[in-house]
């Protein structure tokens, strides 16, 4: 079978997990800035790969933007964020991003990184009032993705990129 990792990263760590997914499949991988929707029709499989921000999925646009040429391809989808895995919030990301012709497509879930220093002004910003306010609430009364907010400082980075995530996709793709 032959495969293509389509990604958007914006930090690093979902362009990591494609070329791990790369190193164990041996699909060719390519970011979606630099993908050539002509050449999609000559692959059996195709992972979309991207990162999580604010609810939506980085790649989104761009597998709506293709949907439509290869929906008789293996498609699978990989998401990254800096939260550990919650059932609620999948679902709903599903539920927000996977509408229309990607209905039913199946996603799987990787947890990525938080650096502050390396954001965007705009990302950064945002992230330090979330963490601002978040700090005013009791850690017991943390969301999930509250407590994965507070758990590195502005100073620090947190990295929580593990290969062990990428197997429910690699089994799903050997099926």
């Amino acid at each position: 079978m032959k495969g293509i990792i389509i990604y958007k990263s914006k930090y690093g760590s979902t362009k990591k997990y494609a070329e791990w997914l790369k190193d164990a499949t041996g699909y060719d991988c390519v970011a979606t800035k630099d993908a050539d929707t002509g050449k999609l029709s000559s692959y059996d499989t195709i992972v979309f790969m991207g990162g999580v921000y604010a609810k939506g999925i980085a790649c989104a646009s761009y597998m709506k933007k293709v949907i439509d040429r290869i929906k008789d391809k293996k498609i699978a989808v990989f998401v990254c964020a800096a939260s550990p895995y919650d059932e609620k919030f999948f679902n709903e990301l599903v539920a927000l991003n996977m509408k229309g012709d990607l209905e039913g497509v199946p996603v799987f879930y990787g947890r990525g990184g938080f650096d502050l220093k390396n954001m965007t002004f705009a990302d950064r910003t945002l992230c330090k009032m979330l963490r601002k306010a978040t700090a005013k609430k009791d850690p017991k009364d943390y969301e999930l993705w509250e407590a994965a907010l507070m758990e590195v400082s502005d100073d620090e980075a947190g990295d929580w990129t593990d290969k062990s995530y990428l197997d429910p996709l690699i089994e799903y793709l050997k099926g």
